[in-house]
């Protein structure tokens, strides 16, 4: 008879290699097989601790956004003036702030997989309501709503450009045209 081996992290090591696994092969790549291989866990432990394949996806995205939602929080944590702000979002915009290419590849993976599936729609909705309130600690919600955007979209065009991304002067001089002169510290 097999003795049962004890492995609490189970759960926790197949998200996190899930996560590992959106990064490298897209949502439409993640298999069960390959999760498993990568937290080296039996294949049955996967259906063990998650009802599905979208369980563990919405389980992995849920994670993800979390991280990075407490990542960009703290990168904002030394902000004590405009001009503060805007180096912060500059920091960001051209990946200073923690997150790399890899945090960036399962995030534009849950906005793709949120467009058809709403409970990772609500992932999506959590994380940029989190970052809007991080954002309006400085400015107003309207504004923050905007520069959000704005961010999201200057990252998205610096990670999936294959052209010279903007310099750093550039963004810069662009975040100073979005964050208003009345931006609180």
């Amino acid at each position: 008879m097999s003795t049962r081996r004890y492995d609490p992290d189970r759960k926790t090591r197949i998200v996190d290699a899930a996560i590992g696994v959106i990064a490298e092969h897209g949502v439409t790549g993640t298999t069960h097989r390959r999760i498993a291989a990568a937290a080296d866990v039996p294949l049955g432990s996967l259906t063990y601790h998650f009802t599905g394949l979208d369980d563990l996806l919405e389980q992995a995205f849920r994670r993800h956004a979390a991280t990075m939602s407490a990542v960009y929080a703290r990168h904002f944590d030394g902000v004590r003036t405009r001009d503060d702000l805007v180096d912060a979002v500059t920091d960001l915009v051209h990946r200073d702030a923690g997150a790399d290419r890899h945090d960036w590849a399962v995030a534009y993976e849950l906005y793709l997989a949120a467009l058809r599936n709403p409970a990772l729609r609500d992932v999506t909705e959590t994380w940029m309501r989190a970052s809007r309130a991080v954002l309006e600690r400085f400015v107003d919600p309207l504004t923050a709503r905007g520069l959000d955007g704005a961010i999201e979209g200057l990252v998205m065009h610096a990670v999936l450009s294959t052209a010279e991304p903007p310099s750093r002067a550039d963004v810069r001089a662009l975040v100073a045209r979005l964050v208003p002169a009345a931006a609180r510290p």
